[in-house]
């Protein structure tokens, strides 16, 4: 589960990247203060085909109790994303972290995902600024396309650490 402020852009591009990268696993993406059914902007469109990728069916929603209970492992962009989540949904702050966060931290084997996410203690863990992906919103297009070049880089780092 990857959740952004608005599901407009870092979320969009991150389950976009992902669900490209490896299709055998299930994605979902949410915001925190979500305008519901929007479609993306064309500044993120545009960004995304830059890395070759699309998600032109997508829509807007709002970060929901069973998205958090589905999810393995919930990614947020910013610490404010993981805050969110730690003050309204306290149960699943043990599988939440930044994207950032999981890349440097989460071990690539050793166990199942579950299990390693627990090694990590993300519940207690402090959220730090610089570990946030900065949101392109009220960028202009190369604000877009450098945000969806570091959530490429970054979820395709991230994904052998989730096998």
């Amino acid at each position: 589960m990857f959740v952004c402020t608005g599901n407009a852009a870092r979320s969009v591009m991150g389950g976009a990247v992902l669900a490209e990268a490896d299709p055998t696993v299930t994605v979902t993406t949410a915001g925190t203060h979500v305008v519901e059914g929007q479609p993306i902007s064309w500044r993120t469109r545009d960004a995304l085909a830059g890395v070759g990728l699309k998600a032109d069916t997508h829509r807007s929603r709002q970060l929901r109790a069973e998205d958090v209970a589905d999810a393995d492992v919930i990614v947020g962009f910013e610490a404010i994303h993981v805050g969110y989540v730690r003050r309204n949904f306290a149960h699943a702050s043990a599988k939440t972290a930044t994207l950032k966060y999981l890349v440097d931290h989460l071990a690539p084997t050793g166990g199942t995902l579950s299990w390693r996410l627990a090694q990590l203690g993300l519940d207690g863990v402090v959220l730090e600024r610089q570990e946030d992906v900065v949101d392109p919103a009220g960028g202009d297009i190369d604000d877009y396309r450098a945000c969806a070049a570091q959530v490429d880089h970054l979820v395709r780092e991230l994904l052998p650490r989730l096998r």
